[in-house]
């Protein structure tokens, strides 16, 4: 059985104030087009399929059109809710469209009720996970904890004891929304850290087929190792990401945008390839003092990319930003990091913070008006908090 396996479409979303809707369009057009060519079984999204809550009618419209074109090619869709998306809102008229084989995983209390699919070796069960607040869904699953391990472990074991009720040689498909321990993350996520830890261990996966991934933006195999302790080649992984199909941050400049066709073998096997998806448009990171970056030739290679740059200069120069769209007309993002000391004072708020969390920044703004850092139980709480606002910010879109 083939499956092609996506997510992370984040409908709606722009860059850097650049519009992506017909890029996004580009993209729902190559994936309606793989799916006729390649002669694909199923499609796979593993949530995010808009970027907010509430997207606006332009991605509405897209995400619309695709479903009819999927199912006109009456080819089953599996499609979960991510941490980006609200779930009730996409859920809307899942029971009905299910009829035409588009099947929207929303509820987590249904997690363990799959699609069934056949093949001429016997049935899949395709499990959609939607993304799970740790918050809110550890009473539905009567977790002893609430963080992602715990609330994602017990609705694996529902997963895992309707597996065992079904016919022997089932094979299994569970989509998921999170953030893997040996995962590559980017700077385009957004931080789903609950009590205190973000990442849950792959072995919550075990005893499924086939692992398809939603939430980091880079498409990546997680390191799995066969029977004999060795690692399992790159097209025979069953826990992957297909990461996002378009750049959504200057922090995926190196990542190749793709899909993941997936055959699932008769006995469970795993043979993949990547799909590359359409590049609207290069993305650049320059740095250095502005003469320098508007005269150097070996820039030229990024003049019509989408550029960030980080000028250096010890004095802002004036009107920087206009001086490099003349040679970058699609610049788009620009910083200050005067080439000073690291231990300049003046050195910028943001340079200071840089890859730190919440809880992290917290805890060094105790230890800076107080002289000393916070106790276990203060930090316990800090994180309680900070935990309870994300909880506190998903009721408030859901309702």
């Amino acid at each position: 059985m083939r499956f092609l396996h996506t997510s992370d479409w984040h409908l709606g979303r722009s860059f850097h104030r650049v519009s992506l809707l017909d890029a996004q369009r580009a993209f729902l057009d190559h994936l309606v087009d793989t799916v006729r060519a390649e002669r694909v079984d199923a499609v796979l999204v593993a949530g995010d399929v808009y970027d907010r809550a509430v997207p606006p009618l332009s991605a509405v419209e897209l995400f619309d059109d695709v479903l009819h074109r999927l199912a006109d090619l009456d080819v089953p869709t599996v499609m979960i809710s991510g941490n980006h998306d609200s779930a009730r809102r996409l859920g809307v008229g899942a029971r009905v469209m299910g009829r035409s084989g588009i099947h929207l995983r929303t509820d987590p209390a249904s997690c363990h009720r799959p699609v069934v699919l056949t093949d001429e070796h016997g049935d899949v069960a395709v499990y959609g996970l939607p993304y799970l607040e740790p918050a809110l869904a550890r009473e539905e699953f009567a977790a002893d904890r609430a963080d992602h391990t715990a609330v994602l472990g017990a609705a694996m074991d529902r997963i895992r004891a309707d597996l065992a009720e079904r016919p022997a040689g089932t094979r299994s498909v569970v989509l998921a929304h999170a953030f893997v321990t040996g995962a590559a993350p980017c700077a385009s996520e957004r931080d789903i850290t609950a009590g205190g830890v973000e990442a849950v261990p792959a072995g919550v996966f075990d005893g499924v087929d086939y692992v398809a991934l939603g939430h980091l933006h880079g498409c990546q195999t997680l390191t799995e190792r066969d029977a004999t302790g060795e690692p399992l080649a790159e097209g025979q992984g069953r826990i992957r990401y297909s990461g996002s199909p378009l750049a959504y941050s200057f922090s995926e400049e190196h990542h190749r945008k793709s899909m993941w066709l997936v055959g699932l073998g008769p006995e469970g096997a795993i043979d993949a390839e990547r799909v590359d998806t359409p590049v609207p448009r290069a993305l650049a990171r320059i740095r250095g003092r502005l003469d320098d970056l508007i005269a150097d030739p070996a820039l030229d290679r990024h003049e019509d990319a989408w550029v960030e740059a980080t000028l250096t200069d010890p004095f802002r120069p004036h009107e920087p930003m206009a001086a490099l769209a003349k040679r970058f007309p699609h610049v788009l993002s620009l910083a200050f990091e005067p080439e000073t000391g690291d231990d300049d004072p003046l050195a910028s708020y943001a340079r200071r913070l840089r890859g730190r969390s919440d809880q992290q920044i917290a805890e060094d703004f105790v230890a800076h008006v107080r002289g000393s850092a916070p106790a276990a139980h203060e930090s316990a709480t800090l994180s309680a908090a900070f935990d309870a606002v994300r909880a506190d910010t998903v009721r408030t879109e859901r309702a």
